[in-house]
């Protein structure tokens, strides 16, 4: 992307972070609408607040939005604590049966797709691309301990230590990568290294350690790529970095995924101010993506997306699973088909 674009991003983002810890303080009594979930999509989803506030005066500071990561959200949302489930993967099986007994009915509706980002510090000069199997070998469980420092992982890599950032266990970004990376959702990646649901924090410590690795979604990168180094993925066809084109095409596999909100009907019934922000959220959902830095889906997407909202089509496309490396392409003829 483009430097504009990227100071763009960076001023977003530093914003939705402010926007966050005001949201979290926001009366009780003035908040209609609660949005909590993905740090991933948080980002879209405050631009889309901060947006529809600013058309709709009447609004003004009606809803909330927060990040508590992907299994954090589906907790409250299933709970009906929140309105709104911002999330970086499908809902699991475990969480579809926490909703149905909560009575809790669901619209799921994709809004945009990002680049799960693997990504160094400038200063590290030996590394410009990683294998799926050197990705697990450095996460899996088995590593902990003992794949420790950077010439562990390759032959011809430095004898450097190897400092480890990444999501906690709350974050749809360690479920998809755990899946995408160790083959299962369920398959615990090593704990020995410095977790965060903030993906700001994970940031932090990449940009300060010239030994570090880490890995949180592509926006974040693109407003710090100034300060990062982002590596490509060789899932067995090549090395291929994390570009809108690549993501686009399907070749950044299998680290591409599709990012989702999830409604609650009832709310939507309720609410007038949930009906109206959702409509607005999706009318607008190329432009919001765009803004802070992820891969928009094409305008067909959101008319189907839309197109489920107004009739009220609940439930999930994805049967309880994550659905690893699918295209765009294919996000939509899933959705379509639903």
């Amino acid at each position: 992307m483009n430097p504009v674009k990227n100071l763009m991003v960076a001023t977003a983002l530093t914003a939705l972070v402010v926007g966050a810890a005001l949201a979290q303080n926001t009366s009780g009594e003035q908040v209609k609408v609660n949005i909590d979930g993905s740090s991933t999509v948080y980002p879209i989803s405050r631009a889309a607040v901060k947006a529809f506030e600013e058309q709709n005066k009447q609004y003004q500071g009606t809803i909330a939005v927060a990040f508590s990561g992907t299994g954090g959200g589906f907790k409250k949302f299933c709970s009906g604590e929140i309105d709104i489930s911002d999330a970086s993967r499908p809902i699991l099986q475990k969480e579809i049966d926490a909703c149905r007994n909560n009575n809790i009915a669901f619209m799921e509706l994709p809004v945009a797709f990002d680049a799960l980002t693997v990504v160094v510090h400038p200063k590290n000069t030996w590394a410009s691309d990683l294998t799926v199997a050197e990705l697990k070998k450095i996460w899996e469980r088995s590593a902990q301990g003992k794949i420790t420092r950077w010439n562990q992982v390759r032959p011809g890599f430095p004898d450097r230590p190897l400092k480890l950032y990444g999501p906690g266990r709350d974050s749809g970004t360690y479920d998809y990568f755990a899946e995408a990376i160790l083959g299962s959702a369920n398959t615990d990646t090593r704990s020995d290294y410095e977790a965060s649901e903030d993906d700001d924090v994970l940031v932090k410590g990449v940009s300060e350690d010239a030994n570090a690795l880490g890995y949180f979604g592509y926006a974040y990168y693109e407003a710090n790529n100034n300060k990062l180094k982002a590596l490509a993925v060789d899932n067995g066809k090549g090395p291929v970095v994390p570009t809108d084109k690549n993501v686009e095409k399907g070749t950044y596999a299998p680290l591409s995924r599709p990012l989702f909100i999830y409604v609650n009907i009832v709310s939507t019934q309720n609410k007038p101010e949930v009906r109206e922000f959702v409509n607005y959220y999706l009318e607008n959902g190329e432009k919001l993506a765009a803004s802070v830095g992820y891969v928009p889906l094409p305008a067909e997407g959101y008319h189907i997306a839309s197109n489920h909202f107004f009739r009220g089509k609940r439930g999930t496309v994805y049967g309880g699973r994550a659905y690893l490396g699918l295209s765009i392409r294919e996000v939509l003829l899933k959705t379509a088909s639903f």
